[in-house]
């Protein structure tokens, strides 16, 4: 009889994991169904996914925030505003121009801080339980990514040249036996720093919501047993917001620095 129970008992236990595991991959996948709440559910159209909807979203919300809420008009920023231009003035100065110099460095600012602010954007909203983690897709990170491999290709090509692009890759005074190894090395590497991007971005931010989902669900296996587990799960998150920001930072940062070698291969 002890047995019969306590194999019922383990037959429920798994049937709710089985069942949070479900939920977990429900809310990490991209879908084309929208779950605004338990209750409320939206169909999306064919060509469109939840993500997507993301994208969108944080694109409109930085339109509106540097184009409405941001005040340059004012003699002193504050507010809003100087915070805005601390970050600007940060990515440009701390990062744009140490790794491209001061005529490059200004150039491509604006290209680093659409990264830093779009990326921060769709971080903070995967954080709101109306919203999905679209920085949790594989597929939205490789496509971020490619701006930047599009930027050291292209870009490089359009600085230095055909010529001087592809005799990067040749260091000078290397015995050639070397650079026969060493030549598709470095232009594999290309490739190799773009798919670093994509998947640093990716699996940190699916990792910290998959561990949250998990701590919170301890509560439908255990009951007020796994009640600890929701104090876990709220550090996590405070924790989260941390790497929200460090997160957008750091693929900006590794940005500059892989186009930077490209533009400026003597260095």
């Amino acid at each position: 009889m002890t047995q019969a129970v306590d194999q019922a008992a383990a037959d429920g236990l798994a049937a709710k994991g089985a069942a949070l595991q479900e939920f977990i991959m429900h809310h990490m996948t991209n879908s084309r169904e929208w779950t605004l709440l338990p209750f409320l559910k939206i169909e999306l159209p064919p060509y469109l996914t939840v993500h997507g909807v993301m994208l969108v979203i944080a694109a409109v919300l930085l339109l509106l925030t540097f184009g409405a809420l941001y005040r340059k008009q004012d003699a002193v920023p504050h507010g809003l505003t100087n915070l805005l231009e601390v970050l600007v003035l940060f990515i440009r100065n701390q990062i744009a121009i140490q790794f491209l110099g001061e005529k490059d460095g200004r150039r491509m600012a604006p290209l680093f801080c659409s990264f830093f602010f779009f990326i921060l954007c769709l971080n903070l909203m995967g954080l709101v339980p109306l919203f999905s983690a679209a920085t949790a897709n594989i597929n939205v990170t490789a496509a971020l990514a490619s701006v930047t491999l599009a930027f050291m290709i292209f870009g490089g090509i359009y600085k230095n040249g055909p010529l001087g692009f592809f005799k990067a890759f040749a260091p000078r005074g290397v015995p050639w036996p070397v650079l026969v190894l060493l030549v598709p090395i470095e232009i594999i590497g290309l490739f190799i720093k773009s798919f670093a991007l994509t998947i640093r971005l990716f699996a940190n931010n699916l990792a910290g919501h998959i561990v949250i989902y998990a701590l919170l669900g301890l509560l439908t296996m255990f009951g007020l047993w796994a009640l600890p587990a929701v104090g876990l799960a709220l550090g996590l998150y405070f924790l989260e917001l941390l790497v929200c920001f460090l997160q957008a930072y750091i693929f900006t940062l590794l940005s500059a620095i892989f186009i930077g070698q490209v533009f400026q291969p003597e260095h």
